[in-house]
């Protein structure tokens, strides 16, 4: 089989980084904070995941120290709003390189909704929204002991909103709710469309 090998340290020899395209889908974390001030922030993070379910604990990854983890590291709690196909264009407009204390809310045309146990508010029209409580934010270093200038937010979810209309049978729907992934490095998205099931196998 032929095989295009590179090592990231020497560079990729293509026209663009395929590394973003190879981890694929990516969910987003669309994270809204506050500052000290009580100014709000709403940013999208395509480096994102769940790290466990008991607690629950979630992470992102900040490319630069951003309004996102410095609101993060002065408040000690955020919010992940669920992306769906419907608020695709309104998450890519909260990414905009608005100046520091102007709302993306308001920017993309987004309502807000208030949070039972933290401070910042979520996306009203969001089928899901995870309140969060940092545990650590980490700035890791490569291999040779240097900085990269990324910064990891591990937070515990400390209460959930779902929008009934996605229970059916006390499942959250996840395909009727439409999430999208970030799939590349230049805007390129999927919707989750069809969906298989495949139960873990047991052993005796």
């Amino acid at each position: 089989m032929d095989q295009h090998f590179y090592e990231p340290r020497l560079g990729h020899g293509l026209p663009h980084d395929p590394f973003k395209a190879i981890l694929a889908p990516r969910p987003i974390g669309w994270i809204s904070s506050v500052d000290p001030d009580g100014r709000v922030n709403l940013a999208p993070y395509s480096y994102f995941n769940g790290f466990g379910s008991a607690p629950p604990v979630v992470a992102f990854g900040s490319e630069g120290r951003k309004d996102s983890v410095r609101n993060i590291e002065a408040t000690g709690e955020f919010v992940c709003n669920f992306v769906t196909r419907e608020l695709a264009e309104a998450m890519n407009q909260s990414c905009a390189p608005l100046p520091h204390g102007v709302s993306e809310f308001e920017h993309a045309g987004l309502e807000s909704a208030p949070c039972r146990l933290v401070r910042p508010p979520r996306v009203a029209a969001s089928p899901a929204a995870l309140e969060c409580r940092v545990l650590q934010v980490i700035a890791p270093k490569d291999l040779d002991g240097n900085e990269i200038g990324t910064h990891i937010v591990l937070g515990q979810v400390v209460g959930v909103h779902i929008n009934r209309a996605y229970l059916k049978d006390g499942i959250f729907d996840t395909k009727a709710a439409r999430p999208i992934g970030r799939c590349g490095y230049r805007g390129d998205y999927a919707e989750i469309g069809e969906m298989f099931e495949m139960i873990r196998p047991t052993f005796p």
